[in-house]
């Protein structure tokens, strides 16, 4: 089992974000576009339990992703199941059928381009990402990923450490899904 910690921000100024990332001396990781297809459970509401489902397509990669409830009440702290499976527009068009066969809704897509950067801070590395979400706005987040629940804590503090040398302090717990659909 895996724990995505994450917290997200929103920015004013993502070139100066950027521009902050390369003084602490992170690695550029590129620009990808990310187009996620959010479902809704036949059976229970995602949105009431804190879960989310999507189908991930960056380029012609295809990624299932399920996320489980927020484990605490600062950071976007979750288990996360995500594997990859067949690539390009008939793997997604096939997974997407597969999910609604079994009951699954399509909700929404999000659109993003995301400039990845990497920071190694101590033991962790520190994903940075720069999101420009459409119809929801500019973002940074940091994320860690871990294997064991003993070392949550720890990828918190770095993220905060991380959070605070980069002068991040306009925090934001919602997804970019409950944002895209909120009134």
């Amino acid at each position: 089992m895996s724990f995505e910690v994450e917290q997200k921000y929103r920015v004013t100024d993502p070139a100066e974000v950027r521009r902050l990332f390369a003084q602490l001396g992170a690695e550029d990781g590129g620009t990808v576009v990310q187009v996620d297809a959010y479902y809704a459970h036949p059976g229970r509401d995602f949105a009431a339990t804190d879960e989310a489902l999507r189908i991930r397509r960056v380029g012609k990669e295809n990624f299932i992703t399920y996320k489980g409830p927020k484990l605490d009440a600062t950071t976007k702290t979750r288990r996360e199941i995500e594997f990859d499976f067949a690539a390009g527009d008939l793997g997604a068009e096939r997974c997407d059928q597969l999910l609604q066969a079994l009951g699954f809704r399509r909700v929404a897509e999000v659109l993003k381009s995301r400039q990845l950067s990497h920071l190694r801070r101590g033991k962790h590395s520190i994903e940075l990402a720069v999101d420009e979400v459409r119809e929801v706005g500019s973002f940074v987040e940091l994320e860690i990923s871990v294997e064991q629940e003993s070392e949550l804590d720890a990828a918190r503090a770095a993220i905060a450490a991380a959070a605070s040398e980069l002068g991040l302090e306009d925090v934001e717990r919602r997804g970019y899904l409950e944002m895209l659909l909120a009134p």
